[in-house]
Order: structure tokens, then sequence, then C-alpha cells
């Protein structure tokens, strides 16, 4: 890829898919406008395998300086789902690319290396996702709790919906009788 070149929706598609083709299990390029100009934002959903996950990323850093607004997680049944939302070409005005990028985790084991050491803000993101959705970040560089107090129970995950979620600490009012 030549450097300082920016590729738009459809280059960068075709820049994941010819170095990782069937590791790229999806691509969805969605476009709106807003606004009483009718500018238009696009933005670009990427589903890949775990075992590319990390190359994916490096990848990403080469394109051009990838600003990772946080990542997102869903608990799927058997999977959990972990969404890497990034903005491309951060800070061109009406030139910015949202590229969402996804990837599952067998709840059966949950693990996923860090990315901190391409993107050092992922930290935060990171930590929260390994105390609400139980999943294990390898390699991540402080594995404190931060969301959690210290006597929260260990094994329980706030956004789980499966027997390691809140289910048991939940009280159902509804259920009380008056």
């Amino acid at each position: 890829m030549t450097e300082n070149k920016q590729l738009d929706a459809n280059g960068i598609s075709k820049y994941f898919k010819d170095k990782f083709k069937t590791n790229i299990k999806k691509v969805e390029i969605k476009k709106r406008t807003a606004g009483s100009k009718k500018n238009e934002f696009v933005n670009i959903w990427m589903k890949v395998d775990k075992s590319v996950f990390k190359d994916v990323i490096k990848h990403l850093c080469d394109l051009q300086f990838p600003h990772l607004a946080v990542v997102s997680g869903n608990d799927l049944g058997k999977t959990i789902e972990l969404i890497y939302h990034f903005s491309l070409y951060y800070g061109t005005r009406l030139g910015e690319i949202s590229l969402n990028i996804s990837v599952d985790l067998p709840k059966s084991n949950p693990t996923i290396e860090t990315i901190c050491d391409y993107i050092p803000g992922a930290l935060i993101t990171e930590r929260e996702k390994q105390e609400m959705l139980g999943i294990k970040i390898e390699g991540i560089p402080d594995n404190r709790r931060l969301f959690l107090p210290d006597d929260f129970p260990k094994g329980v995950y706030p956004w789980r919906k499966d027997e390691k979620g809140m289910e048991k600490m939940i009280r159902n009012l509804h259920e009380v009788k008056k």
C-alpha cells in the first residue's frame, strides 16, 4: 500500500480481503447522509476470524493512525461478540470513515490478544470487557479491576446473559408478595 494514500470504503474492504482472504467473514459498507448539506458518512462493518484478528489490527495501523473509540460486546448465546469501533482518517473534515471490526469468541474459551501494543489507549476498554463479559485478554498490560468493586463476586459478569451473569444477584420485585 502506498504511504499517505487515503482509501475509500471499497478500497479499505479490498485491502483487508486481499490480505486475509476467507478469514474476513463479511464486509458491509453502509452510507448515509445527514444535515442540511446532505454530507455523506460511511460505516464499514467487518467480521473477522479470531485467528487473524491481531494481524488485522496490525494492518489497520498501516492505513493511517486509526482512532479507537471503544470496544463493545454482546452475549450472543454460544459466543461473545466483540466489536472494535474505529475512525479512519480521524480529523479529516467529511473524510472520516467508521470501521467496526467484530470477532466472535466461543464462551467455552473467551480469550483474545490485547491490542495495547498497537493502540495503547485500548487498555481501559479491554479491562472493561474482562470485568463485564468475562473475556480473558491475553497480554494485557494491567489486569486489575477498574469498574467493579474489589468485593464484587468473582466469576459473575454483569453483561452476560447466561449462568455467569447477574441473574442470581437481581431481585425481581414483581415476584415479591406485598
